[in-house]
């Protein structure tokens, strides 16, 4: 793998609960995050609702500030940076959101949408905008006359095509794509994911794309990385993942998940309860209460699992074994 663009090292994100007088425990939503993502590369990150996934977005973009570790941009470490070199630095890191009828202003004309921050970043001059913003139009799949128009006339591919546009206005070289199609109906999920893929190539940009959907994980991602109450328990190459996971909760995942081949996903892993809160994670490993493993025993109710190499990836697991040997991953077509 090349040097890293992302690098993430122990990131942590908690959020007091209770009043000042009466603190409660703390909800741990992100508790000690390692990746890195290479320049040109997808690396996926998936898990249930409530597992940490958006709140880590949301602190490798500095939207919120962390609790612990390290963010290093293109070997910046961005937690670091006063307000002017943030802001070139996040010209380089945009993110696209889950719903574009939130993330587009109902007031502003598409163009004006598009345009709004190569103004922020003195991108070329006012004269030069109206062409750049057609340019991008066309790029993402839209008609340039759709510049004039407002978010309500279009549809929500659409919408989400203009949302894709105004981040690359200001040329940047890695998205966080956080749930970018689960707001579309199927048909348009596969053009705008065709779409995303195409600006890679193009491009070489590098995406952190979360979701829940393995199906699109598959055709977008090279790796993929799990997560569960705010850690990681798996991560991997997306084939050999999703063909041979290693930790009972990625199994879990991966069986209830559609596959492409009937008769080839072993049969259906059913959970049984609910994940703990976040604020009362159990000791040990936090998926013990839930796991089904056979060799589950006293270790795994008090030491908690670091992340080990095993296979082609690495697992959170004292039990997991390492899976018969296997083809070397494909990256997305």
């Amino acid at each position: 793998m090349s040097q890293p663009l992302l690098e993430v090292r122990d990131l942590v994100r908690h959020y007091p609960t209770g009043q000042w007088l009466r603190a409660g425990p703390a909800v741990r939503a992100v508790n000690g995050v390692s990746f890195d993502i290479a320049p040109g590369e997808t690396l996926a990150l998936v898990g249930e609702s409530g597992s940490g996934k958006s709140t880590l977005a949301r602190v490798l973009l500095r939207l919120e500030q962390p609790d612990g570790g390290t963010v290093r941009f293109d070997g910046t470490d961005i937690f670091t940076l006063d307000r002017r070199a943030l802001a070139a630095i996040r010209r380089r890191m945009q993110i696209v959101f889950q719903d574009p009828s939130g993330a587009l202003n109902p007031r502003m004309t598409v163009g004006a949408a598009v345009a709004e921050g190569m103004e922020i970043h003195r991108l070329g001059t006012p004269r030069e905008h109206p062409a750049r913003v057609a340019a991008l139009l066309e790029e993402v799949g839209l008609d340039p006359s759709l510049a004039a128009r407002y978010p309500r006339a279009l549809s929500g591919g659409q919408r989400q095509r203009v949302v894709i546009a105004r981040a690359l206005a200001v040329e940047p070289q890695f998205l966080v794509l956080d749930e970018p199609v689960s707001a579309l109906d199927v048909s348009v999920q596969a053009q705008v994911l065709n779409l995303l893929l195409e600006l890679q190539r193009r491009r070489g940009l590098a995406y952190l794309y979360i979701a829940h959907d393995l199906a699109v994980v598959r055709q977008i991602a090279h790796r993929v990385a799990v997560m569960y109450l705010g850690r990681l328990v798996e991560t991997g190459p997306t084939e050999t993942l999703l063909a041979a996971p290693l930790h009972p909760y990625t199994q879990a995942l991966v069986s209830a998940a559609p596959d492409p081949e009937p008769g080839a996903r072993p049969a259906r892993i059913v959970l049984s309860g609910d994940p703990p809160s976040p604020s009362a994670i159990p000791a040990g490993c936090p998926f013990h209460p839930r796991c089904f493993l056979p060799a589950r025993d006293a270790r795994c109710h008090s030491e908690l699992p670091p992340l080990r190499p095993l296979g082609f990836g690495v697992v959170a697991c004292h039990h997991a074994a390492s899976p018969p040997a296997a083809p070397g991953p494909t990256p997305p077509s």
